[in-house]
């Protein structure tokens, strides 16, 4: 694309933050505007005028997935050679290279997983804890490093701030700790991620020299995401500026919501006092929802003040279907109806891997995985372990590292499919949930990158330049899409978008949870439910539920935020669903025995294929058709829980039980 042709695919205001291409530049974009595609095409046009030097850019996001994004994009664009990393990425990078001239020798091991070190110093400084308590004074840590909060400070830090000691332990107990967990580090040799960026920055700081090299080498800062910086995150960008000012920001002050780890959109909010001729640009035009979705978002965020100078969304999409908004009796309940919705939405042709149900806390997802389980519904809980840290995808990689050895004439598609047998893969997906479920969704989502790969190449690409594809993805992170619906937290969810958002347990003390106890942690439960509705391009449904339990007392109330615009309470209650015992009570002689044939029929079934009876049907599933006595597949098709694959697999089975009673 020439330059012109790279103006001409934005716009308005895309294009003015495209054309900004010198000194401090700050955008404010709100969800779903089209931010990425802006500052990419900003660092192609500025190399295809000759303003940038592609290896003089440095674009740094917060995830590895944005980071392997703007990359491809930038490509793309013609812009390869430009550096997209996130801030860890690109410090252990420059930390790596410097440390044998700086400090001698090769650079510490990183440590992944802190527990360990956290358990010994806690018991070092007298304390008894269990492994919640070990993780809470890992955050606890974390967020002291990257607030720039010394030890001797925290007390008083904390103490103004109002921020409990964690654990219900002491202040200075918790100093303690973080003392005992430094020295616990520096006996074994280690750092942890917060390190790379403190003797990065402090490394450029002491030597001259490193920063020198490094300002030579890098001219044109990018920052995505700029409302999730840190104090520890800005003191290094300005020790890599070194009083420079070529820096353009982005981000949006309504997706605040990390505060708790130590973000803080000051640096966004304060960006015209730090740099008052910097560039102000407002992206608006939201291309992701429609009119529905943003209109409630915008509403969300009208309420006292809560956008904190972000912007009002104007939709560009057509109107779709109207927000909806359900009252369940219990939890039970409303993961059923909400996997009754899902499957209908994907009767009517939405991908599930389009589809995601998102939650506030991740206790939250098994009643959900139930409920889509027991449907043979595909579903991936999304913020577990890294993608290509996965067993079965490291397994995975192996064998088809081995396949690319030898040449073959068949299509990558059958190359990596026949490999990844020996993996666990199979052409139908398991019924079970669980583990067993997500190791077949992984090794597929290996399959369907495959294909995707080689339709990109026009069906000549061969194993070994995949096999050098996945490795590039592996080291930045860039996992592919797993086909099947995505359950996860709305913190996970940032950054993501699907047609259809099923936003869950909407009830005080989830939304906003009963933690958040100010204000400002009021308010950025409140930026939380805005993300959350931001990821719907088309279809959202929000839902809570009065009881816990089935047949609890429904003492739940809806959330504060959305009293505007929910239907009145007592019309959108749905009704409770009858429990297992009171149908099976309403069953005459026949439709009992009936129902105890398809019982024996279905144990018969688990035991030979060593499956949980109630992956193969329900017992809500075996009520129905001993009520209804289907005797085509036709009527078998239209009984709850009863789905294509499973008709499939045990429709004439049940129905030769059926005849013969």
């Amino acid at each position: 694309m020439s330059a012109d042709e790279l103006l001409e695919a934005l716009d308005p205001e895309q294009r003015e933050v495209a054309t900004a291409l010198h000194g401090p530049v700050c955008v404010l974009a709100g969800a779903g505007t089209g931010k990425t595609r802006a500052i990419t095409h900003r660092i192609a046009y500025g190399v295809r005028v000759n303003a940038y030097n592609p290896q003089s850019v440095l674009a740094v996001t917060f995830t590895a997935r944005a980071a392997g994004e703007m990359r491809t994009r930038l490509r793309a664009l013609g812009a390869s050679g430009v550096q997209a990393r996130t801030f860890h990425a690109a410090a252990l990078r420059q930390l790596s290279y410097f440390w044998p001239q700086v400090v001698g020798g090769q650079i510490p091991s990183l440590v992944t997983q802190k527990a360990p070190l956290v358990g010994r110093a806690a018991r070092t400084a007298g304390l008894s804890v269990d492994r919640f308590a070990v993780r809470d004074l890992a955050s606890e840590i974390e967020w002291a490093k990257v607030s720039l909060v010394a030890p001797e400070d925290y007390v008083n830090v904390t103490a103004k701030a109002g921020r409990p000691a964690p654990a219900g332990f002491e202040r200075a107990q918790i100093v303690d700790v973080i003392r005992a967990y430094e020295e616990a580090k520096t006996e074994a040799v280690v750092l942890d991620f917060e390190d790379i960026l403190l003797l990065l920055a402090d490394m450029i700081g002491r030597h001259g020299e490193v920063g020198d090299q490094i300002r030579r080498q890098y001219k044109h800062f990018v920052v995505d995401e700029y409302q999730d910086v840190s104090p520890l995150q800005q003191f290094l960008l300005d020790q890599w500026l070194g009083g420079r000012e070529e820096l353009c920001v982005v981000g949006d002050p309504a997706q605040t919501i990390y505060s708790f780890a130590g973000a803080s959109p000051h640096h966004l909010l304060g960006f015209r006092q730090t740099y008052p001729e910097a560039t102000l640009v407002r992206l608006v035009r939201d291309y992701r929802s429609t009119p529905q979705v943003v209109n409630l978002a915008n509403g969300l965020m009208s309420q006292r003040g809560a956008s904190q100078s972000g912007v009002e969304l104007v939709a560009q999409r057509p109107s779709g279907p109207a927000v909806a908004f359900h009252a369940y009796a219990d939890e039970s309940a409303e993961a059923a109806g909400t996997a009754d919705k899902v499957e209908a939405l994907i009767a009517g042709g939405v991908p599930a891997r389009e589809i995601a149900v998102l939650y506030r806390t991740n206790s939250q997802s098994e009643e959900l995985e139930d409920a889509f389980a027991n449907r043979g519904i595909g579903y991936l809980v999304r913020g577990g372990q890294r993608f290509f840290e996965r067993e079965e995808v490291r397994k995975g990689m192996v064998l088809l590292r081995g396949a690319a050895v030898a040449p073959s004439e068949e299509s990558l598609g059958h190359q990596v499919r026949e490999a990844l047998l020996d993996a666990g893969w199979a052409e139908e997906a398991p019924a079970a949930r669980g583990q067993v479920r997500e190791r077949w969704e992984s090794l597929q989502a290996l399959v369907t990158l495959a294909d995707d790969y080689d339709a990109d190449a026009g069906g000549s690409a061969t194993m070994r330049e995949f096999v050098e594809h996945l490795a590039e993805r592996a080291s930045a992170q860039h996992a592919p899409a797993v086909e099947g619906v995505t359950l996860t937290t709305m913190h996970a969810a940032k950054g993501l978008e699907w047609d259809a958002v099923f936003i869950v347990g909407m009830s005080e003390g989830l939304m906003p949870i009963s933690l958040a106890e100010t204000d400002d942690a009021v308010a950025e439960e409140r930026r939380l439910l805005y993300v959350g509705i931001t990821r719907a391009r088309e279809h959202l449904t929000l839902s809570f539920a009065r009881a816990r339990k089935e047949g609890g007392r429904a003492t739940r109330k809806r959330t504060r935020f959305l009293d505007k615009w929910w239907p009145d309470a007592g019309a959108g209650v749905a009704p409770r669903r009858a429990s297992t015992s009171s149908k099976l009570a309403d069953l005459d002689a026949d439709q009992l025995r009936l129902f105890d044939a398809l019982k024996a029929w279905r144990l018969a079934i688990a035991q030979e294929t060593s499956k949980p009876a109630f992956t193969v049907l329900v017992d809500s599933s075996l009520i129905e058709i001993a009520t209804r006595r289907p005797g085509t597949l036709g009527e078998l098709a239209s009984v709850n829980g009863i789905g294509a694959s499973k008709l499939d697999q045990y429709g004439l089975q049940v129905l030769e039980i059926v005849a013969e009673h």
